[in-house]
C-alpha cells in the first residue's frame, strides 16, 4: 500500500510540477527560436481559398467559444476573489457558469466541424499535416474533458478559484503545491494535463499565429477570391500534391 501511494506521489509530482515547467520552457526557447529564424512560418496558413462555407462554421464559432472560455479562466486566475464574490449571488453564479458551458458548446461545434471540413474535403484534407491532427485531436479531448467537468463536477467556476488559481500561482512563484490539485477528480486532473500538452506542443504548430497576427476575420466579411488560372486544374488533389 505505501509502495502504491508513493508510485501515485511521483506521478503527480511529474503531470503536476515538472510537466508545467517543461511546457513553458519550451513554449518560450522554441517559440523564440522560430520567430527569429523562421519568422515567415508564424502563419495559419489558411486555406479558406479552397473552401469556405464549412470553413466558416467551423473556424467562427471555435475562435468566439475559445476565447470566451480563455477569457473567464483568465479572470479566475487573476482576480480569484473577485470571482467568488461574484458568485455569492446564485442568478450572477448561473450567469457565469451557463456563459462558460455556451462557450465550451461553441468550440465543440467548431472543432467538429474542422474535422469534418479537412475529412470531407480532398483539398483541405490534402494541405492538412500530422502536426494538424494532433493539435486538433488534444484540442478535442481539451474540451470535451472541460464539457464534462462542467456535467458532472459543478460550480467549476467556485473550485477553480479556490483551488486551481492557487496552483496556478504557486508554479509562477517557483514554488509549485500541488496539495491544491492532487485530491481533484481524475477528469479535471487529465483537463490540466491535457493544457499542458497543448502549451507544450504549441510552438510546434500554426497556432502560433495568435502570437503575432490580430484576428479580424472574427467580425470581417467572407473573403472573396477571384482566379484567373485554370480553377479545375489548380484546385484538384492531384495539383496540390505535385506543388507539395
Amino acid at each position: 500500500m505505501t509502495q502504491n501511494t508513493t508510485i501515485l506521489d511521483y506521478f503527480n509530482l511529474f503531470w503536476f510540477a515538472v510537466l508545467p515547467y517543461l511546457a513553458l520552457f519550451t513554449f518560450l526557447l522554441v517559440t523564440i527560436q522560430r520567430y527569429t529564424r523562421r519568422g515567415f512560418t508564424y502563419t495559419s496558413l489558411s486555406s479558406q481559398f479552397l473552401e469556405n462555407k464549412m470553413h466558416f462554421w467551423g473556424l467562427v464559432p471555435f475562435h468566439y467559444g475559445i476565447l470566451t472560455i480563455l477569457f473567464g479562466h483568465l479572470l479566475g486566475f487573476l482576480i480569484p476573489r473577485q470571482v467568488m464574490l461574484w458568485n455569492s449571488d446564485p442568478l450572477r453564479l448561473y450567469v457565469l457558469e451557463v456563459t462558460a458551458f455556451v462557450g465550451g458548446i461553441f468550440t465543440l461545434v467548431g472543432l467538429v466541424n474542422i474535422v469534418l471540413r479537412r475529412l470531407a474535403d480532398p483539398r483541405a484534407k490534402v494541405v492538412t499535416s500530422t502536426a494538424d491532427w494532433i493539435v486538433i485531436s488534444i484540442l478535442l479531448f481539451q474540451v470535451s474533458t472541460g464539457l464534462l467537468v462542467a456535467i458532472f463536477n459543478s460550480w467549476g467556476s467556485f473550485w477553480y478559484a479556490a483551488s486551481i488559481s492557487p496552483y496556478f500561482w504557486s508554479l509562477l512563484v517557483f514554488n509549485p503545491n500541488i496539495a491544491y490539485v492532487t485530491p481533484l477528480p481524475l477528469l479535471v486532473k487529465l483537463h490540466i494535463i491535457s493544457a499542458y500538452f497543448l502549451v507544450l506542443l504549441f510552438p510546434f504548430t500554426r497556432l502560433v499565429h495568435i502570437l503575432v497576427v490580430p484576428n479580424p476575420y472574427l467580425w470581417r466579411k467572407p473573403q472573396l477570391v477571384r482566379w484567373y488560372w485554370n480553377r479545375r486544374k489548380i484546385r484538384t488533389p492531384e495539383y496540390l500534391v505535385k506543388r507539395k
